[in-house]
């Protein structure tokens, strides 16, 4: 069970729910050290000046902020804890939303809530009165000396704290160029969308997170078992890069294309994750598993 990284409590009105916060996830990324090839020893992490290449002792280095490219203003370590936010060890919740209306785009990180020992009664009515409103919190919180948006979110059981990028920190649309107006106004007739709607629907199966797998992390940790187990642990092999013939990006007819995948997804209906051919999915899909399988 990981431990909890903040005690404290949710501020609801005049309601005080005593909680600790713990951490939601665990991270699974493939790590690499550098290393010396010669002796496997790791390779340190050295500070030098950019501009020279020079090394840079502890002492002499100051942090600085960058106001505009190339200029910085220096910042000294008691400045920074001055100007960092209280941490007044509460949850404080600034109003409820509908949870629609916050886009995906502002998630961050997720936490659990659990309840203190004595607040069991006051934790159930605030998670279950928010699962009953189909609403989120929307709260202030300082995690890790930082300040943060949040989400309070009813999770089955259990409170979540889901903290929020701030607007500054999500880019508007129009950063993205070249957005068509609609698909009618791309070219796209009522014929195509109404495929690729059924291609949406025909694809369509409940969430169930275990059934994706981070492939690539799978296929180091294979590779690195099983060196170990030939003995080449500390060679260096050299391998031909795999070739990928890469897909062109022209669509001849979309209509066409529609088609031909909807006739896939209807060959494997009912089937084990095979198409109508015998072939594998196409890429990306995932089938279908039974709700009793899960």
């Amino acid at each position: 069970m990981p431990r909890a990284i903040w005690k404290g409590a949710i501020s609801f009105g005049l309601v005080y729910v005593p909680v600790e916060v713990i951490p939601a996830t665990q991270s699974e990324r493939t790590g690499f050290n550098l290393l010396d090839r010669r002796t496997l020893d790791p390779v340190g992490y050295r500070q030098i000046n950019k501009r020279t290449g020079k090394p840079v002792e502890h002492d002499d280095i100051v942090r600085g902020y960058e106001y505009e490219k190339g200029a910085y203003v220096v910042i000294a370590d008691e400045e920074i804890k001055a100007a960092s936010p209280e941490a007044t060890q509460t949850v404080d919740l600034l109003g409820f939303v509908e949870a629609a209306q916050v886009s995906f785009l502002y998630l961050d990180t997720p936490y659990w809530l659990a309840p203190d020992k004595r607040a069991g009664k006051t934790y159930a009515l605030l998670r279950d009165a928010l699962a009953a409103s189909s609403k989120i919190g929307i709260a202030n919180v300082v995690l890790h000396s930082r300040q943060h948006l949040a989400a309070l979110v009813a999770a089955g059981p259990a409170l979540a704290l889901q903290t929020l990028r701030w607007s500054t920190e999500v880019r508007e649309f129009d950063a993205v160029q070249s957005l068509p107006a609609s698909a009618k106004a791309a070219g796209v007739s009522a014929h195509e969308l109404q495929m690729a709607r059924k291609l949406i629907d025909d694809m369509s199966t409940d969430w169930q997170p275990e059934a994706y797998r981070d492939t690539y992390r799978d296929a180091i940790l294979e590779l690195a078992e099983r060196k170990v187990r030939e003995g080449k642990a500390h060679e260096v092999t050299h391998v031909e890069a795999a070739t990928h013939e890469r897909r062109s990006a022209d669509i001849v007819d979309l209509s066409e294309l529609l088609k031909r995948s909807l006739g896939k997804r209807g060959g494997s209906r009912g089937h084990t994750g095979e198409t109508r051919d015998g072939g594998a999915p196409p890429h990306g899909s995932t089938p279908k598993r039974s709700r009793r399988a899960a």
